[in-house]
């Protein structure tokens, strides 16, 4: 099917344009198009589309969706609080949720809610670990503060940032995928101080790689981190002293990272995602 989206969370989209679809990506002046992304899609303008299904992720992409084209509606985020009523709450069509904690936490009303989780183009078992230090990626950490747990980085020193806008923490700025999976992999132990967000991509693809993970046990990675693959708690202390004995054991590193591996192919494998939206897309479709 010819599928248009809008370029909204860019690790997602790599994974979804991985799919058996010809992808469509709005470009200027509706959308920011590819944006230097390599992906197998091509952008279009709204005025010249022609597609089977749209897949919306913002309200206003709704209005925006050329008409006579069937829509589903992807939620990414989480809500401010759990009484909160989505945009799409009470809609006669079909909400996609990316984790089980949101589906749970949004107040969609009568609107017909799916779960279909997140899945990751594996990019190997990159890890080495050579570098004793743990590794954060946070975008725009100084804008999100405690949401992302930017005031909680300083307790697991030593610690590498990466993401959007981290230069004015110290942190070592964006990177395209590829690099920045080579950067993860040669620290020793992930640590994720997200408080209050969706599941965050960077996580599992740092499990792919072969990371062990140390997280707040926030949201949806309860589900998403087993025990074998690190650490999860609310003490943040327990969390600090899992990253200490982890950085100080390249061994016990290597087999957390190597169960958090496993893990994260099992759970957040490409396929799995793909074959889940291709049920999605003909069911919306017809």
């Amino acid at each position: 099917m010819r599928i248009l989206l809008w370029h909204v969370h860019g690790s997602w989209t790599n994974s979804f344009v991985q799919g058996d679809h010809d992808y469509l990506v709005v470009g200027p002046p509706d959308g920011i198009g590819l944006a230097g992304r390599p992906w197998r899609a091509a952008e279009t303008s709204l005025s010249e589309v022609d597609a089977d299904i749209a897949v919306v992720q913002r309200p206003e992409e709704l209005d925006r969706a050329p008409r006579g084209i069937p829509v589903v509606y992807l939620e990414h985020n989480t809500p401010g609080a759990p009484g909160q009523k989505h945009p799409m709450a009470d809609w006669d069509g079909i909400l996609v949720h990316v984790t089980h904690f949101n589906d749970l936490m949004w107040d969609c009303g009568s609107t017909r809610t799916v779960v279909v989780e997140h899945g990751v183009a594996d990019p190997g078992p990159l890890y080495t670990g050579e570098l004793a230090r743990a590794a954060a990626v946070v975008n725009d950490p100084v804008r999100r503060g405690r949401i992302v747990g930017t005031d909680l980085l300083p307790r697991f020193d030593p610690v590498d940032v990466f993401g959007m806008n981290t230069e004015p923490i110290g942190g070592l700025g964006d990177h395209d995928l590829v690099s920045l999976h080579r950067e993860l992999a040669r620290r020793r132990v992930y640590v994720h101080p997200v408080r209050w967000t969706s599941l965050g991509l960077s996580l599992i693809e740092a499990m792919h790689i072969g990371m062990p993970v140390v997280a707040l046990a926030c949201t949806e990675v309860v589900r998403a981190v087993p025990e074998q693959a690190g650490t999860v708690s609310t003490n943040v202390e327990e969390l600090v002293r899992a990253t200490r004995e982890l950085i100080a054991d390249p061994a016990l590193a290597h087999e957390k990272g190597k169960r958090a591996r496993e893990f994260a192919l099992a759970r957040y494998g490409l396929d799995a995602f793909l074959r889940s939206w291709d049920d999605v897309v003909e069911e919306v479709a017809g």
